[in-house]
């Protein structure tokens, strides 16, 4: 089994407590986002790989060492300030985290994801070119793999459709970051690849690659089950224990929170102590043992 922690959440930044005390505890229960009194229960002996993916990788480090199954890092890092991200950390201290995972869990096992990408009159090409430049100066040595994404029309990037001023790309803008990102990423020894993009970048340098191929989870693993069968994004096939309107970095462009109001009312309903990240379980919950996958 594949674990995701989290596409949902960053459980990372914000709910280490509870991710520690339930791998130390053996199990934890995810409900289901479609069908809520359906509740899994996920035994941490079953799990073969742990993806981490975050803004803040600085709560877990502590507690790496511990934690016995393969890991691999997904850290985010943009270059927006506070109107788009207002509670990411400062830069130069995701900086340092991913330096210190790199180390931790090797440089092969820690990706960056420069993601996803958008254009408005701050946020223009040239911005962009400048900005991954830095970061790629910054992290020459500790970084070797990044993933690029573009920005998509989600619920919430449309709730903040009146300041963000979203401007919509062009075949040459593509073209344009894809050109200079692909230079840029070559000067400092480090790949590019697209997450889950229909354009093809590849005469640029940039890779269409899945970001956990099943060749990968095979390299991490030495196991391989029908059921790591690629998703449609080419990824292998992982468990998200993560919960939807529960991140509290508030990003303007973020899929997961479409309902942010909810995220403050939500968190105040997380124990560290309980089986699951946002509530408890209920009497009336259907509770199943999730499958080795």
């Amino acid at each position: 089994m594949i674990l995701n922690v989290s596409g949902r959440t960053d459980i990372v930044a914000f709910y280490t407590p509870w991710f520690m005390n339930r791998y130390h505890a053996g199990f934890l229960d995810v409900r289901n986002p479609f069908y809520p009194k359906k509740v899994s229960r996920i035994y941490f002996k079953d799990v073969d790989l742990i993806v981490f993916c975050t803004k803040n990788p600085l709560p877990i480090l502590p507690y790496l060492k511990t934690i016995k199954e393969k890991i691999v890092f997904h850290i985010t890092l943009t270059p927006y300030k506070k109107e788009i991200e207002p509670h990411v950390m400062e830069k130069k201290k995701i900086i340092e985290g991913i330096k210190k995972v790199a180390e931790m869990v090797g440089i092969e096992n820690t990706y960056v994801r420069y993601d996803p990408i958008l254009l408005n009159d701050t946020y223009t090409i040239f911005y962009h070119v400048k900005a991954f430049e830095k970061m790629c100066f910054l992290l020459k040595g500790h970084v070797k793999h990044i993933i690029i994404s573009f920005v998509d029309l989600y619920k919430n990037v449309l709730n903040h459709a009146h300041h963000l001023n979203l401007k919509s790309f062009t075949t040459n803008d593509y073209e344009q970051i894809a050109k200079y990102f692909g230079i840029i990423a070559k000067k400092y020894g480090m790949t590019i690849q697209t997450c889950y993009e229909t354009m093809d970048l590849t005469k640029y340098g940039i890779l269409q690659e899945p970001c956990i191929s099943q060749d990968y989870a095979y390299q991490l693993t030495n196991k391989k089950f029908k059921k790591w069968q690629a998703r449609k994004c080419g990824c292998a096939q992982m468990v998200d224990i993560g919960v939807y309107n529960t991140c509290k970095h508030l990003c303007a462009y973020c899929y997961a929170n479409y309902q942010e109001k909810k995220v403050n009312e939500n968190y105040k309903d997380h124990d560290p102590n309980s089986t699951m990240l946002i509530g408890h379980l209920q009497k009336e919950d259907e509770l199943l043992d999730r499958k080795v996958t």
